[in-house]
């Protein structure tokens, strides 16, 4: 597949940029490890596309803003948080080697990133164009959503630049998707001379898991499923506390109502036992009516190109939910996100660069 217009983009210089990031390690929740990780990131885009990048302040660590200026015509999304603890790195050094670089972080998103950027700087014309790379996408954007959609109101256009699907596919749409914890609390007693005198938390929990298993709807591409349970403290004690985590992925807003509304009509099995419940569908789902606008341009730009839709998550279920035309998986082709295999393919940067800057041009020309 080749693309028409295509600029050149050095491939050796994504790749310098692309260490330079891996090797700042930047785990969510880190707030002095994202501030470093923050100030390379500043540093690639102004030594690259010059201007000043500014750092925003958040309780989850600093976001970074770049905008070209002019009139804002398209958000360029990503993040610099990775979910790696630290000392991966050590472990899993930024390697390039058989094709591929590999390394903490390569595939989600610091490729993607690099390629965005390297993309942008072949445009004589970057007037319109905002950057914005948060800094606590991988926990769930709670500090970074309000500006995330406040700039992409402003920009009219959004451009994510999360990994792509399987195969190099775009993301067209995405399920929404949250969690859920479920909090028992019963009354202890000892098993053995008085198992009847309590309230066994753990029973009402099975009772739970097996109840919120049931709201799932996979023939409507709502999945529901317990994924951590924890109750007791010892083997000779009726459990007093358990506690149940849900993870919910949905495809609707009909969907999202529903098990939200199941989840808060969760009540007791057994006499004395009281249920606490946490959650919601904390990203809306971001439906492929989203991104036919840009998927079109993107497949003009690209033939060949395919789109899918995922059940994961990003910050553009935020935009999309807001109507703002979003297209998803402009990052790294590769693999293995979150993942020890995580790989970026580095055949694919030069090409995802060209994309990245043709949508940019055909928005601002449309």
């Amino acid at each position: 597949m080749t693309m028409y217009e295509t600029v050149h983009v050095s491939v050796d210089a994504m790749i310098e940029d692309l260490r330079r990031l891996v090797e700042i390690e930047s785990p969510s929740r880190d707030l002095d490890a994202l501030r470093v990780s923050a100030n390379a990131v500043a540093a690639v885009i102004e030594s690259r596309l010059g201007g000043q990048a500014i750092l925003v302040e958040s309780d989850a660590g600093p976001h970074v803003h770049w905008s070209a200026g002019g009139d804002p015509a398209v958000l360029i999304l990503g993040h610099h948080d990775t979910v790696f603890p630290l000392g991966t790195l050590e472990r899993r050094p930024f390697m390039v080697e058989d094709g591929q670089a590999t390394g903490p972080g390569v595939f989600d998103m610091l490729g993607g990133l690099v390629q965005g950027i390297h993309g942008l700087a072949t445009l004589d014309d970057r007037s319109g164009v905002e950057i914005l790379v948060t800094a606590d996408e991988e926990v769930g954007s709670r500090s970074s959503r309000a500006l995330i959609e406040e700039r992409a109101l402003a920009c009219g256009a959004v451009l994510v630049l999360e990994g792509a699907a399987d195969g190099g596919a775009l993301k067209t749409g995405r399920k929404g998707c949250g969690t859920f914890q479920v909090s028992i609390a019963g009354r202890a007693s000892h098993a053995g001379l008085e198992p009847a005198a309590g309230v066994n938390a753990l029973i009402e929990a099975a009772h739970h898991v097996l109840d919120i298993a049931a709201l799932g709807r996979p023939d409507m591409g709502t999945t529901v499923t317990p994924t951590v349970a924890s109750a007791g403290t010892l083997d000779n004690v009726v459990p007093a506390q358990a506690t149940v985590i849900v993870d919910v992925r949905v495809e609707s807003a009909a969907e999202k109502e529903r098990i939200e509304s199941a989840f808060a009509a969760l009540a007791p099995h057994l006499d004395g036992a009281e249920i606490a419940v946490q959650g919601a569908v904390s990203r809306p789902p971001m439906p492929e009516s989203a991104s036919a606008e840009l998927f079109a341009v993107a497949k003009r730009l690209l033939p060949g190109l395919e789109g899918k839709a995922v059940g994961g998550g990003s910050d553009g279920n935020f935009t999309a939910a807001l109507g703002v035309p979003t297209l998803d998986g402009l990052g790294a082709v590769g693999g293995g996100a979150h993942a020890d295999h995580e790989y970026l393919v580095i055949e694919a940067m030069a090409e995802r660069a060209n994309l990245v800057a043709g949508l940019v041009k055909a928005i601002q020309n449309a």
